[in-house]
């Protein structure tokens, strides 16, 4: 949606839920609602429409998701034929062979067909491997690589593929409202190297620091696979069967007509997962978490939220007091003034960190009321700091992975909104055991701290004779 908002490009973006999509939009963004399975909700959305890009699948879906993403299929392409629509964009599954293909693979060359047959020209690319976050495959492979340090791996992971950067694929997509209308084309796209799931497993726990062992045996079943894997990473034991089934399948390009076609020249599978990292730390930087847990729709539950690899436990308090009042607490933190709550337990994970060759509990601050980008603040650093908005710091103790801690205030002259959240970077399985095995403590810990900040808010209020 970024490359066509850059582009200057006028959209619309149908969601069933159009709140959770506004705040990721460009105020030049129409958001409506509707639903692909209700037929009726599509006429509105489509008026008006040059080109449909069709991504959806119902891989989640509770029920039988072959006769979902069938019936969906039938709804677009019917609204699209009955709006005057004059190109549809699908993204697809990509297959070396039409024969024996798996539930996952068959339906989405079912959707292609069923756009095709609508008389709307189609533009079909069917993808291998996508590498980023948000992609089931990636998120799979990542899930398993950080929390097996060995795997018992059943034959697919050496099956071939030849996976693709999401920036690339996304350039395809873009590319392709480009192409001149009235034409069907199906293409075949991918990244420039060919490698198995193995290796890309290998080569991202490279990445992340991470030794591997993977040990293939032939007797898992895709059913017994499937079990294995909604075990291990029970995030994906609603689609683990549906997406093995399809990892059988080699996605290799036979046809490598996009290359002529578009401009886009892909990058290998190293670079793909290397910027794939990079990226989330870009969006780290980039995020407000106020705004990224709301437009996820995610509720918190026990052990935090995840954001790709990353670990999110936030929580928020209410204050009636001014934005200035509510920050100044949160400015003044560490170094003298402490940490609102426990600060004898801020103490003791200092001389921990000591012992384990960390820098320990520094409690100095080049200005008590002002943090400096880049300035130490006990055995933290500030990383961003916006006056009366938002303190992020980044943990420089010894922990296996990387954490942050970030403050944020939100309201008006009398009423303001402070949320405060801990996110940790686990890095394998001793990441992952560190977070959860703390993780009591810190919602006791972080608790505190929060009714202390709101505490201390109040009474800058009343010193400072402000709006209560």
């Amino acid at each position: 949606m970024q490359n066509l908002e850059h582009a200057g490009q006028r959209l619309r973006c149908l969601a069933r839920n159009p709140a959770t999509l506004r705040s990721k939009a460009a105020a030049t963004t129409e958001v409506v609602g509707g639903d692909v399975l209700d037929a009726a909700s599509l006429s509105a959305a489509m008026e008006g429409v040059h080109t449909a890009y069709y991504l959806v699948h119902s891989m989640g879906s509770n029920g039988d998701f072959e006769l979902e993403d069938r019936q969906a299929a039938q709804n677009l392409a019917a609204a699209a034929r009955a709006a005057g629509v004059q190109k549809i964009i699908y993204l697809g599954g990509l297959s070396e062979s039409e024969e024996d293909l798996s539930a996952h693979l068959r339906s989405r060359h079912e959707v292609g067909r069923i756009l095709r047959e609508s008389g709307v020209p189609v533009i079909e690319f069917r993808a291998s491997i996508v590498i980023g976050s948000g992609s089931l495959s990636f998120e799979m492979i990542r899930a398993l690589v950080e929390r097996l340090p060995v795997m018992i791996a059943p034959k697919w992971v050496a099956t071939p593929a030849q996976p693709i950067a999401v920036e690339d694929l996304l350039d395809y997509l873009a590319e392709a409202l480009e192409l001149p209308t009235g034409e069907t084309h199906i293409f075949e796209i991918g990244g420039a190297d060919r490698a198995s799931y193995g290796e890309i497993m290998q080569e991202y726990a490279q990445q992340r620091g991470l030794r591997r062992f993977i040990i293939p045996v032939p007797v898992l079943t895709p059913r017994l696979s499937s079990l294995w894997l909604g075990f291990v990473t029970p995030l994906y034991a609603r689609v683990g069967q549906k997406l093995i089934e399809s990892l059988r399948h080699p996605t290799v390009l036979k046809d490598q007509s996009a290359l002529q076609v578009f401009k886009v020249r892909p990058r290998g599978f190293r670079e793909a997962i290397a910027r794939a990292i990079r990226n989330e730390d870009n969006e780290l930087v980039q995020t407000r978490w106020s705004d990224a847990l709301s437009s996820a729709g995610r509720q918190r539950g026990w052990g935090g939220v995840r954001f790709g690899a990353r670990i999110i436990d936030s929580r928020v308090t209410y204050v009636k007091c001014s934005p200035a009042a509510a920050f100044a607490p949160v400015r003044r933190i560490g170094g003298k003034t402490g940490w609102y709550y426990g600060d004898w337990l801020w103490q003791l994970r200092g001389w921990l960190d000591l012992l384990v060759g960390g820098v320990g509990m520094r409690r100095e601050r080049n200005d008590p009321e002002l943090p400096q980008v880049g300035s130490a603040l006990d055995f933290w650093r500030v990383e961003a700091f916006e006056p009366e908005r938002r303190l992020r710091l980044q943990a420089e103790m010894k922990v296996p992975g990387r954490a942050w801690l970030e403050f944020e205030v939100q309201g008006d002259n009398d009423a303001s909104f402070i949320r405060q959240t801990a996110f940790f970077d686990p890095v394998g399985l001793p990441g992952l055991l560190y977070w959860y095995a703390l993780y009591p403590l810190h919602q006791f810990v972080f608790a505190g701290m929060l009714r202390g900040i709101a505490t201390a808010a109040m009474r800058e209020s009343k010193i400072n004779g402000l709006p209560n």
